[in-house]
């Protein structure tokens, strides 16, 4: 491990190793940054690399933030957690080329972001008597579109203590590594070396089934050392992350399902990135379409707007640990009060839920502040269940995979009413007809999904008792279902498309140009040209023997014209 780190930094690929000089890197990671403690600047961008990559001032000042502690903790050593942020400046070209692949194969809740950068920081505070303050801080940031939690805390943990030893060199060669990655390709394993170890990893693609278990058994011939096999690349410690709220975790889920706008009040970034990033996953499959930020500060550059009164509160969960935001946030419905996460024994101490008007005093006690009023009702079987683990010593790991599927139940018995509905509306196969426009998916009415729900309703999968109705209503209302709606309605016009395509190709070309003038047949033949641009910039559900016989088509079309339009249509 040492000799690597100390080994000079590789020359660069020659060009026609790969398109772009830092393409594979960047399949995974935009940046790395490194903060540092300045006592004249404070919290101070002290090295971005690969040193090419531009970030703007704004996303450099708020990265320095961020990848600090909050508020003062007296508490030496290293930490590790996550925050999210949003891009400034407009879409930015990156050295990876990807035309959409990733994100059509990934399932909803792990796509690449657009907009937004995760970071993840694993932040060192250790006294030394060398530093004017008498204190080495320092932060190491892995700057991402993707939300692999997991697989980048884990890369830290190898990366980041040998950094704080070696510095810079180190730093080079372990991105010169990364720049050998494979891409990250839904549904392969993939093994990632770096310093020495191979870490294992598979990628969640969109068709696995919900629920089922990654992998456990990789394929691990030829790899000395053994590789360091991580289960998940995304997901979290559930049962150690929703401890102190198992009780409530019914009304966290309403609350992440309907959209609406929480606080996290933790006593370090730790417990708040983690809870906001636990509470975000609970609605798999369904994506969350609403903002999040797993920690925020108060230096961030979207505090006026989170903390103003003049308008309701944002739909976003943030997560908080300065006390000052006790002040400026009580005017927000839903504040979660949290202390440290300690794993014990027996079930640690539940928080209680309190009416906002207690949350004034500074020394204000976990729970949870708010006067919603659930729309369901507990589910106390999951509670004993959850209870018998932890008295028969159950591992972590195994509660939290109870609880998983808890609530993945819960989602899919919520959606999947909303899936059938949705289906019905879809034009019938044999009203599309080769000649015409496809027909237009019908419109989607609540009133008449609400029908259905009597037959059709949660009730057939989910014994949990409450007004189902009066939470889908409140849901209509949410980002969530818009996200959802709109994401299913695309899905849908894309497959219209597709079947369209192929009703095309089996229909009798030659008979249609019989009694059709040549105006007509240019019309159509331009019609089809667009068609097969659309299909192949969309990726459109169709196979490719379908779009080279609607090229053919086009090429017969073609050569029943006169010479002259030939010619034109050629150029066009």
């Amino acid at each position: 491990m040492d000799a690597l780190c100390r080994a000079e930094p590789r020359p660069r690929r020659p060009a026609a190793a790969s398109p772009l000089p830092w393409a594979r890197f960047s399949a995974w990671l935009d940046c790395v940054c490194v903060v540092t403690f300045d006592l004249e600047l404070g919290q101070a961008m002290e090295l971005v690399y690969p040193y090419d990559f531009r970030l703007t001032e704004k996303e450099k000042t708020s990265i320095c933030y961020l990848s600090f502690p909050d508020s003062y903790s007296g508490g030496l050593g290293d930490t590790q957690f996550s925050f999210r942020l949003r891009q400034s400046g407009g879409q930015r070209t990156t050295h990876y080329e990807d035309d959409g692949e990733y994100n059509r194969e990934a399932p909803l809740t792990l796509q690449r972001e657009s907009a937004h950068y995760f970071g993840y920081v694993y932040f060192r505070q250790v006294k030394d008597s060398s530093m004017k303050r008498g204190y080495f801080q320092k932060s190491l940031v892995l700057v991402s579109r993707l939300p692999y939690v997991n697989l980048f805390q884990s890369l830290l943990q190898l990366i980041a203590p040998e950094y704080f030893d070696k510095l810079e060199p180190c730093l080079e060669a372990v991105c010169n590594e990364i720049d050998q990655w494979p891409p990250p390709v839904p549904g392969q394993t993939l093994n990632l070396p770096v310093m020495g170890v191979v870490i294992q990893v598979r990628i969640p693609s969109r068709v696995d089934k919900p629920g089922s278990s990654p992998v456990k058994q990789f394929n691990q011939e030829n790899l000395l050392p053994a590789p360091l096999v991580l289960p998940s690349i995304h997901e979290l410690d559930l049962f150690r992350c929703f401890q102190p709220v198992l009780i409530h975790i019914q009304m966290l889920w309403e609350l992440m399902l309907l959209g609406e706008p929480i606080v996290v009040m933790a006593p370090s970034p730790t417990v708040s990135s983690e809870m906001v990033l636990a509470l975000t996953s609970c609605l798999a499959p369904l994506r969350y379409c609403c903002d999040y930020r797993p920690y925020f500060t108060i230096h961030d550059s979207e505090f006026k707007e989170y903390t103003t009164r003049t308008q309701a509160p944002p739909n976003i969960v943030v997560g908080v640990t300065n006390p000052f935001f006790i002040k400026t946030l009580q005017h927000w419905p839903h504040i979660l009060r949290v202390g440290e996460l300690r794993m014990s024994g027996d079930l640690p101490k539940q928080v209680k839920v309190k009416k906002l008007a207690k949350l004034k005093t500074l020394d204000t006690k976990p729970g949870i502040y708010t006067s919603y009023k659930t729309f369901l009702h507990k589910d106390k079987t999951l509670i004993k269940r959850l209870l018998k683990g932890i008295q028969r010593k159950r591992p972590s790991e195994v509660q939290s995979a109870l609880l998983r599927r808890h609530l993945l139940e819960l989602t899919q018995s919520f959606i999947i009413p909303l899936e059938h509905y949705i289906a019905s509306l879809m034009p019938l196969q044999r009203a599309i007809t080769p000649w015409k426009n496809p027909p237009q998916i019908r419109p989607f009415r609540q009133e008449d999904f609400m029908k259905t729900l009597e037959h059709a309703g949660p009730q057939l999968t989910c014994v949990l008792k409450g007004d189902w109705l009066g939470l889908y209503r409140r849901f209509f209302k949410s980002p969530n279902f818009d996200g959802w709606y709109r994401q299913r309605h695309k899905e849908m016009t894309q497959k219209l498309e597709a079947l369209h395509l192929e009703a095309i190709c089996e229909a009798n070309i030659v008979a249609w140009m019989k009694d059709k003038s040549e105006v007509e047949i240019v019309d159509l033949v331009l019609k089809l040209r667009e068609k097969l641009v659309r299909a192949r910039c969309q990726h459109l559900p169709v196979k490719e023997e379908t779009l080279q016989r609607v090229g053919l088509y086009i090429e017969t079309i073609i050569g029943s014209l006169p010479e002259d339009l030939q010619t034109v249509l050629h150029h066009h």
